[in-house]
């Protein structure tokens, strides 16, 4: 007896994509800190962050993806227009995610009301990871949204946290940063800037 499996295109193209994230994500193994120590280590790493920007897929549209708060509050990703917004894949047991999310609060606080940051956190158990280390970190400015079924994720691509994308104020890409960057540096505070002026 033979058994027979087909796949049409766009099934096909999904299960290459999950299994290309579930690649990426195995890669990134490292664990977030509990302990302040241990923060206070990675926060010394961040001079080796080593993300880059990338204008490859500029002009893409910000996906219509609803991402949840833990009370169950939904956001509609598409619908955000009026300002720009820095969107950041996360999750709790990545350690260079977990290096960039105080740059991203202080980012935000700094921004004000000509950047929304929004991160978006790919743990699987949602918010039993997230609120507890949104608790503990006691972010100023930052939101707990969730994407625990990795729509986001699949709709931006890559597989690869964290993943942090720049929408201007009509919701079209401007560029994105793949892997882990310094939030904090002047560099960055510039590219932000002129993005924003631009549009």
């Amino acid at each position: 007896m033979s058994l027979s499996i087909s796949f049409t295109p766009n099934a096909l193209s999904k299960v290459g994509l999950a299994a290309g994230l579930c690649l990426a994500l195995a890669a990134c193994d490292r664990e977030a800190p509990d302990s302040a120590q241990e923060q206070g280590a990675l926060a010394d790493k961040k001079q080796s962050l080593s993300g880059t920007i990338d204008t490859s897929k500029a002009g893409a549209l910000l996906p219509a993806v609803n991402v949840l708060d833990p009370s169950g509050k939904q956001l509609n990703l598409g619908a955000l227009q009026g300002q720009p917004v820095l969107v950041n894949l996360w999750a709790t047991w990545c350690a260079p995610c977990v290096v960039e999310m105080p740059m991203l609060d202080d980012l935000a606080d700094a921004m004000g009301d000509d950047l929304r940051v929004i991160t978006v956190s790919q743990d699987l158990k949602g918010a039993e990871k997230v609120e507890p280390f949104f608790a503990r970190m006691q972010f100023r400015n930052l939101e707990p949204w969730l994407d625990p079924d990795n729509e986001l994720g699949f709709a931006l691509g890559g597989g690869v946290l964290p993943t942090t994308v720049l929408y201007d104020s009509s919701g079209q890409e401007i560029w994105r940063v793949v892997g882990e960057y310094d939030w904090s540096s002047p560099e960055m505070q510039e590219a932000i800037a002129a993005a924003i002026s631009e549009g």
